[in-house]
């Protein structure tokens, strides 16, 4: 035995002599074929053009006679979607909102109900929706 066998004999132990990298099995490669191809990348800031995608879509929620809330929501889509937010069927108002979320404030019993936000670009339409109760709580 070769001085440089006997020490790796000695330290993985008697019976776990290292052995050679085997001529029969291949090493790893990455796991793709040929007709993989990956879409060309514009970059950062330049992300490929696509239809709406909720990430993080509405969820039900019940709120207190008076209380604040916020219906909020997170989308993805190039070129960046137009948001479009409806209670029972009726288009709201968006004035003083911020982009991906419902305030409603001061919530009465009417604010109750089916809450649906739709966004939509040139190249497709999302939509999501959730239900909002409102419960008197008294004083």
């Amino acid at each position: 035995m070769r001085k440089a066998d006997a020490a790796m004999t000695l330290k993985k132990g008697a019976d776990e002599a290292a052995a050679p990298p085997s001529p029969i099995i291949p090493p790893k490669r990455s796991k793709t074929n040929p007709e993989q191809t990956v879409p060309e990348s514009r970059g950062p800031g330049h992300p490929n053009p696509s239809p709406p995608v909720f990430i993080r879509k509405m969820r039900n929620a019940a709120v207190g006679t008076g209380c604040d809330i916020r219906l909020k929501v997170t989308v993805a889509g190039d070129p960046q979607p137009s948001l479009y937010w409806y209670h029972n069927d009726e288009l709201l108002n968006m004035e003083n909102q911020e982009y991906g979320g419902l305030w409603i404030r001061d919530c009465k019993p009417s604010d109750a109900g089916l809450y649906t936000c739709i966004a939509n670009n040139h190249l497709g339409e999302a939509r999501t929706s959730a239900v909002l109760a409102v419960l008197d709580l008294g004083e």
